[in-house]
């Protein structure tokens, strides 16, 4: 089965697939709608061969759809006829879900991707667990993602950040009772030295969870199929 995994951020929609490992990236923004996302894609995958999309989404999903619009980008996710538009079956999974799935070492991890906003989830002994955490009090008022994300890196500095993340990670690492940390999103790069139990994320993370929620289909929730027009 080929994929075609559409990983949607702050800034570029990245897009890949099973036979494109290296993806091209789409300017997104707080302007970026679905049907304007839907047709980038479509349009920048001409030609490209797949059986199934994956999209991942910065928010909260179930497998059909968007569970609350983006907090980053324009409103009008929750209700686009994503089955019409794509004509192929599709899933939706939460976008740091499908980094932490393409990152996963086994055991109990958590995921913590530092870009335009603060993405969370967890894994336990392969099960995968979307979290919410960016918008949970954090200091002076301010959330974690205030912070830790985009905002914060260019309103405090990057040494200031990085102090932050580091205590961010220590905070929801001990909260969480997990193994070890994957850090990942597009800031993680900037962070200079890394406790031995934080392990920095690769950029095909996403690419490769993408791929692999299609391996081990999630019980009781079929992939959605479109119905064709005769």
């Amino acid at each position: 089965m080929k994929v075609l995994v559409i990983d949607i951020g702050g800034t570029n929609v990245k897009v890949a697939s099973s036979d494109m490992r290296v993806p091209i990236k789409i300017p997104s923004g707080p302007d970026l709608t679905a049907k304007k996302m839907v047709e980038d894609v479509l349009t920048a995958t001409k030609g490209w061969e797949y059986d199934c999309i994956t999209l991942g989404y910065p928010g909260p999903v179930d497998h059909d759809a968007p569970r609350m619009e983006p907090h980053n980008l324009a409103p009008g996710w929750i209700d686009y006829p994503y089955a019409k538009a794509f004509g192929k079956p599709y899933r939706f999974m939460n976008d740091a879900a499908m980094q932490a799935l393409g990152g996963y070492k086994g055991g109990r991890m958590l995921f913590l991707g530092t870009g335009t906003g603060l993405g969370s989830a967890l894994i336990i002994d392969g099960t995968v667990v979307s979290l919410e955490l960016a918008h949970l009090p954090y200091r002076n008022g301010c959330t974690y993602e205030d912070y830790v994300g985009l905002a914060g890196l260019e309103k405090r500095g990057k040494k200031k950040w990085r102090k932050s993340v580091l205590d961010v990670v220590e905070r929801l690492q001990a909260g969480m009772v997990c193994d070890y940390v994957l850090l990942g999103g597009g800031n993680a790069k900037l962070m200079k030295k890394l406790p031995a139990h934080v392990i920095l994320g690769a950029n095909s993370n996403a690419i490769e969870g993408g791929i692999k929620i299609w391996e081990q289909p999630i019980p009781g929730v079929p992939a959605k199929v479109p119905a064709r027009k005769k």
